[in-house]
């Protein structure tokens, strides 16, 4: 399994791997309200952010095939970490941040991070030493739970 940094054209399977992986973030069954949210999770959108000066993506591939990824907004909001089924449960997601985050505290973060977490992800994320913020969100279609990670908690 090899980490590095993603290029455009790793794009299509990003896309891919959210939307396996977005069914439990739906509000609808049927998706419904989710257009705005699915919109931001296609090829385009995510060759846009791929593209952009404030987003920093990584993949982790096997086999030349993504089994993972990791990106970060702004140096400090975790936007996307996704981990495909066959590689879950491997420390794979924490291996991902590990990267993200290190690289992140090399660009000036102290430690502060942000992320909106799928609801089924939470316990992932709190094992990283994020802490909820607030109530559960429900927008464009679906949940999540804002949480912050500061300089000094667990994992900063």
């Amino acid at each position: 399994m090899r980490i590095e940094t993603a290029s455009v054209s790793d794009a299509e399977e990003i896309s891919a791997l959210i939307v396996e992986l977005s069914e439990p973030f739906y509000l609808s069954p049927s998706r419904e309200g989710a257009e705005p949210f699915l919109a931001s999770i296609s090829a385009e959108a995510e060759r846009g952010y791929l593209t952009a000066g404030n987003f920093s993506y990584y993949v982790a591939k096997s086999n030349n095939r993504l089994a993972g990824f990791v990106a970060l907004r702004d140096n400090s909001h975790l936007f996307h970490l996704f981990v495909a089924k066959a590689f879950q449960g491997k420390r794979l997601a924490s291996e991902l941040w590990s990267v993200a985050k290190a690289e992140a505290r090399q660009r000036g973060n102290p430690g502060d991070f942000t992320v909106n977490s799928s609801l089924n992800a939470v316990p992932v994320y709190e094992k990283f030493g994020f802490v909820r913020q607030g109530n559960v969100q429900h927008m464009h279609g679906i949940s999540f739970q804002p949480m912050r990670l500061r300089s000094g908690q667990n994992g900063a």
